[in-house]
This record gives structure tokens, sequence and C-alpha cells, in this order.
């Protein structure tokens, strides 16, 4: 047995991570249920990488405006919760966007959680075609309990 204390979440908030793909709209609704039932704040948060990580084997590609990325997953947030909400949005959401790595950053953030909820799999390509990179990563290393939402 291990004398190393077990990390507790110190926070009530519940965390919903989204990429504006059916499965993490799943998880923002269950999430809102949940939130509801325990009383909880709702934090949606969004993630957006750096374009110098989309670089090609010719190297990093010029046009590529970090600004337009920052837009754009503003957008998709926005457009998210008009989906999922409409006008009625829940009491006690607030919304983040985060730049960098989203299993990084949600496995941060979960710190301060009481839970964390994402989709089954996001908008990402061969990889997400299983779990998911990212809720697999939040499954083995988040500080605070994970709900995996599956449509």
């Amino acid at each position: 047995m291990s004398d190393t204390p077990i990390e507790t979440p110190t926070g009530d908030r519940i965390i919903v991570g989204v990429d504006g793909s059916d499965h993490s709209k799943e998880a923002l609704r269950e999430a809102a249920r949940l939130a509801q039932a325990f009383d909880a704040p709702l934090e949606v948060i969004a993630c957006w990488q750096d374009p110098a990580l989309y670089a090609t084997s010719y190297g990093y590609i010029p046009e590529l405006d970090p600004e337009a990325f920052q837009a754009d997953a503003r957008r998709m947030l926005q457009d998210t919760l008009q989906e999922v909400f409409g006008q009625t949005r829940p009491a006690r959401l607030s919304t983040r966007l985060l730049r960098g790595r989203p299993a990084e950053l949600l496995v941060e953030e979960s710190r301060s959680a009481r839970m964390l909820v994402v989709g089954a799999r996001g908008v990402g390509g061969v990889l997400g075609m299983i779990l998911g990179s990212v809720s697999s990563a939040l499954v083995s290393h988040a500080h605070c309990p994970v709900l995996v939402v599956r449509r």
C-alpha cells in the first residue's frame, strides 16, 4: 500500500468538453442534467490548438492564422450551445475557450472539478474511431470522476 495521499477534487463544478461533434453535444446534454441534479455549476470548455501543430512534412504553413483558429473555436462553442439549449441555457452555465491540447488542458481543469464529462468520440480522425484519444487520456489521467457519454 502506498503512503501517497489520494487527491480529491476540490471544486463543485461539472466540466464538459465540447468540440462540435454529435458526441460532445450529447455529453453537454448529460452534463447539464447532472449539474441540475447535483445543484452544481456547469462549465463548458472548448479547446483550440495552435496552427503550428498542423504543420506538414514541408514545415509550418504560414497561411494558418492563430486568430482564425480561435475565432472558429469560439463560433463552434456558441453554435453548440445554441443547438443544445437554444435560448434556454442553464442558470449556472459558464464557458471558456482554452488554447492547447484538449486532453492536457482538461486533465488540469479536472483538479478543481466534481466531474468531467466528454463524448466518446470527437472530430478526430482514425484515432477517434475507437474510444477517442482525448476521452481515453481523460479516463486514465483525470483528477476527478470522468463520464464518457456515448450516443
